[in-house]
């Protein structure tokens, strides 16, 4: 079964919101696992208008599934990941104002870039994920680079699902058929939500785990975050 790993950004951006600590980043981490989520996420950005550098070492503390650290590998959150040690971490080629991700990397370009900090990161014996576009081009240097995993940035997914499902799936599964070749597990991440989720994972049934957050968060205010959280898990049955 593919794992589904919560996306907590936008509870420290309510949080940060009013200051304080309503609602806390930390209770939503540990009452996501309680309730059934296998994974927590976070993506620190330099401006830390969500989640910050300080949360991610309390998280640290507390996460007892997967932790997935997300993000640009610029200096400081390099020395955050190496200092914290996760999981997992996804290297994401975000701008620094980026509102949210939004393009994988060119792995051909950036290979030298990526290959240094994928070694540095598997030295500390955390697995490495890079975020990719739905191009099967792409696979051979994600591999080159040493990475385990790649993610598949699934918002082209999302925006072409309602017209015509297929069409959108077909650029992802023919990407996550290669890395398969290559020896690269599958994450998929950012706009998945409970009307698209199951017929991602119904037709890459090799997906290891999705992050979600923007979508799931959304649901839990309407729903509850234990009752969206199961409601999600059955779409990854």
């Amino acid at each position: 079964m593919t794992k589904l790993s919560v996306n907590i950004n936008k509870i420290a951006t309510l949080r940060n919101s009013r200051g304080g600590d309503l609602p806390g980043v930390v209770k939503a981490a540990v009452d996501a696992e309680r309730f059934g989520a296998q994974g927590i996420t976070v993506h620190p950005r330099p401006d830390e208008r969500h989640i910050r550098y300080r949360d991610v070492y309390d998280l640290k503390e507390v996460v007892t599934t997967e932790f997935n650290i997300e993000g640009n590998p610029i200096d400081s959150f390099t020395e955050l990941v190496m200092d914290v040690v996760p999981t997992q971490v996804t290297l994401v080629p975000d701008a620094h104002d980026a509102i949210t991700s939004n393009n994988g990397w060119d792995t051909r370009k950036h290979m030298a870039f990526l290959r240094d900090k994928t070694e540095l990161f598997k030295s500390k014996g955390i697995r490495v994920s890079i975020f990719l576009n739905p191009d099967p081009s792409l696979v051979p240097y994600a591999a080159e680079s040493g990475a385990d995993r790649i993610e598949l940035y699934t918002e082209i997914y999302a925006t072409g699902y309602p017209a015509d499902r297929d069409k959108a799936l077909a650029p992802y599964l023919a990407t996550a058929q290669e890395a398969q070749k290559y020896g690269l597990g599958v994450n998929a991440g950012h706009d998945l939500n409970l009307d698209n989720l199951a017929f991602f994972v119904r037709n890459i049934p090799f997906t290891a785990e999705v992050s979600i957050g923007h979508a799931l968060i959304s649901d839990a205010i309407y729903l509850g975050l234990e009752n969206t959280i199961q409601l999600y898990l059955r779409q990854l049955k």
